[in-house]
């Protein structure tokens, strides 16, 4: 007797539902992990995280004082890392760091995308280049990155960290740019998954919502830069709307271990993306509401790092000091 369809389908659903929740935890003892972005914020404290459940690490950024701080750092906690200069939009930089992984570690089991920019200020100061530029180190570059380490990955049926944002999956007013990057990625995640599922290679995307990671300071400012600044420097340092970065990095690696799809990383995030499921509409007014309370544009398309627009407000904040402290932001 043959079963109806659809039975069949629930049958089929199930059985892969069971064995997603009988599956062991993917085990980082031992394993190698490359971290593009590893020298500072997230990077960094992801880099911790990892090595302290036993990761090996390199870590890919473009500054080699960045690179050798950050390595000490973890070196004085007793963690293997080694490091890799290079720029991930160049492509054999992104070669060289997979090779030189493969080359200290014996192969290479976990990739995580952490580089980024992100760039504050509104829509009409912003450029088709700004666009063009955010994509290629946001979007692009783990593609690139992805390609080149996908021999070793499929060897050792390794696992892919991408970690775009909240603003991957609900775009915000004054951040379209990076709202357009991590929407392609979040994409990108999802196809990257469906098509190395069969080779044994597990893609995890993760969508944070703001992180105390003292990164703002490198944020390229638009617009009324110093109004802009404030409020964004201000925002991702308040503890209501902003997570802890080593409790991120606790929760993003646990998602990788589970061999989560997509996870959204802090309370706000679960949020947003709940509203944007439940009532598209209404979010989208209360984000065009909130764009009008925001600064208005200037007649300067330049950009600046956020750093460079310091005032009293973010300067004199001892949450957000520390934070650029305790994760190599300088």
């Amino acid at each position: 007797m043959r079963l109806p369809k659809r039975l069949m389908l629930a049958a089929g659903l199930g059985a892969l539902a069971a064995r997603r929740v009988l599956k062991a935890p993917y085990d980082l003892g031992g394993k190698s992990v490359l971290i593009s972005g590893g020298s500072r914020g997230l990077g960094l404290a992801l880099a911790r995280e990892f090595t302290a459940r036993g990761a090996r690490v390199m870590l890919l950024a473009r500054d080699e004082g960045e690179l050798a701080r950050a390595a000490a750092d973890l070196r004085a906690e007793g963690a293997t890392v080694h490091t890799v200069t290079g720029d991930v939009t160049v492509k054999a930089d992104l070669l060289r760091a997979v090779e030189e992984t493969a080359r200290v570690y014996g192969g290479l089991d976990v990739l995580v995308h952490s580089a980024g920019l992100i760039q504050v200020g509104p829509l009409e100061n912003m450029t088709e280049e700004d666009f063009r530029e955010i994509m290629e180190v946001n979007a692009f570059a783990v593609l690139g990155l992805t390609r080149a380490a996908l021999p070793l990955l499929r060897a050792g049926r390794g696992r892919v960290l991408i970690v775009a944002s909240i603003g991957g999956k609900v775009a915000v007013p004054h951040l379209a740019p990076y709202s357009f990057s991590k929407f392609a990625v979040t994409g990108l995640g999802q196809a990257l998954r469906a098509e190395l599922a069969r080779e044994g290679v597990g893609v995890t995307t993760v969508c944070p919502s703001l992180m105390r990671t003292g990164s703002a300071r490198h944020a390229e400012v638009k617009g009324q830069q110093k109004k802009e600044y404030a409020l964004f420097a201000t925002l991702d340092n308040f503890p209501l709307v902003s997570l802890d970065a080593d409790k991120a990095a606790r929760r993003i690696v646990n998602a990788l271990r589970r061999g989560d799809a997509e996870a959204m990383i802090g309370g706000p995030a679960l949020m947003l993306r709940y509203a944007e499921a439940l009532a598209p509409q209404l979010t989208a007014d209360v984000m065009a509401l909130t764009n009008r309370l925001l600064p208005g544009p200037s007649t300067n398309n330049q950009g600046v790092p956020g750093a460079s627009v310091e005032t009293a407000i973010t300067r004199d904040n001892p949450i957000k000091r520390e934070a650029e402290k305790e994760w190599n932001e300088r």
